[in-house]
């Protein structure tokens, strides 16, 4: 079969490069070699998320860590910040570990504002709250800084932050920030291979969990730093990922973090031209829209020109390109093209002639 190159919001294209060091020759995960290969690349991880900070490596999806988290950091009852569908995912899983949970719901296309978590934090009832800083769903990143500025009046409530599709895209100063997780996959912006995950935890976060009685094993916080002190994982690791990990690690530091977070602005302003351009709406609120993927407005929202966006992702595929359509309750009003990873101002130019070219046949 013919290669179609991703441009939906993940799993996103992985380069030949990495997929070559993701096939590398195994090596036992408690050997040196395995503990001489995390040792190597903890520099660059913590460099990455900003942070003093062990970085973790989870063989499992985000959503791992995101139930990890809720298991080991909920005594009491978690805030859920939802606005899309992932955001809304992670009230319906909080409760299905058994937590207290309720749901701080803001409509989607908006983001999650510091004065809304305020207000329900002010009343004293949750000790940790989850918030999705890039919401692939409706393509909307929330001020995460002005939310992370709470901490410091509700410190003992544990903050969690998903940056699955925002991480090594735009600056997330973990320790600077003040919270107490934050979360990635690698499938997104990292332009890995779907099936590991990074995370980290404040020192706060550590001594919370290892209250916790009932966090489980494979995702138990306490297991995962005694082990990274070891340089190891707690259970059996994918180490393909870990080797492609190194590789594009080397890349994002040979390009330099400052110039990887600018070339995103720049390819995520050129996706909102050309919409613009064919007579569309975004769907996130201006000035809140992501900047690794767009969501263009097809007739969610009152306003901008609509088109079939079925067939319209049929055209682009049939000239090797796959854009999304649409996700949850708006599947089809509207349609999502992704930025994220390494995508260049000439790769999104190459994909944009082929949107042009389908768009003319609409």
């Amino acid at each position: 079969m013919a290669h179609v190159k991703l441009h939906i919001p993940g799993p996103i294209e992985v380069s030949e490069k990495t997929l070559k060091a993701f096939s590398s020759p195994m090596i036992g995960h408690r050997g040196q070699g395995f503990k001489d290969l995390y040792a190597k690349i903890q520099p660059q991880l913590q460099q990455l998320l900003y942070t003093k900070q062990q970085v973790y490596i989870s063989t499992s999806s985000a959503w791992g860590v995101m139930e990890g988290a809720i298991r080991n950091l909920v005594a009491k009852k978690v805030l859920n910040c939802m606005n899309g569908a992932f955001s809304d995912k992670w009230l319906d899983v909080s409760k299905r570990c058994g937590k207290n949970a309720e749901g701080l719901q803001v409509p989607w296309g908006s983001p999650i504002r510091a004065e809304a978590v305020d207000k329900k934090l002010a009343t004293g009832q949750f000790d940790a709250l989850t918030v999705i800083h890039n919401e692939t769903s409706t393509g909307v990143m929330t001020p995460i800084a002005e939310i992370a500025a709470l901490k410091k009046k509700y410190p003992d409530v544990m903050f969690i932050v998903d940056t699955v599709s925002s991480l090594s895209a735009v600056k997330l100063e973990f320790d600077a920030m003040g919270i107490d997780v934050m979360l990635a996959g690698t499938q997104k912006a990292l332009a890995l291979p779907p099936g590991t995950a990074l995370f980290t935890c404040s020192p706060a976060a550590l001594a919370k969990a290892a209250t916790i009685n009932d966090r489980g094993y494979y995702f138990d916080f306490v297991e995962f730093q005694k082990n990274a002190e070891k340089s190891m994982t707690p259970s059996t690791p994918s180490i393909g990922h870990i080797f492609a990990l190194e590789s594009k690690l080397e890349e994002i530091f040979t390009e330099g973090l400052e110039a990887r977070f600018a070339r995103h602005r720049k390819t995520s302003q050129m996706t909102r031209d050309w919409a613009a351009k064919h007579g569309f709406t975004l769907y996130p609120d201006k000035g809140f829209e992501s900047l690794t993927l767009v969501c263009v407005n097809n007739g969610a929202k009152p306003g901008g020109r609509t088109v079939d966006v079925e067939k319209l992702v049929k055209l682009v595929k049939g000239q090797g390109f796959l854009i999304n359509g649409g996700y949850g309750k708006i599947k089809g009003t509207t349609f999502r093209i992704s930025n994220m990873g390494d995508e260049t101002e000439a790769t999104m130019n190459q994909l944009f002639a082929a949107m042009d070219k389908a768009m003319a046949q609409l």
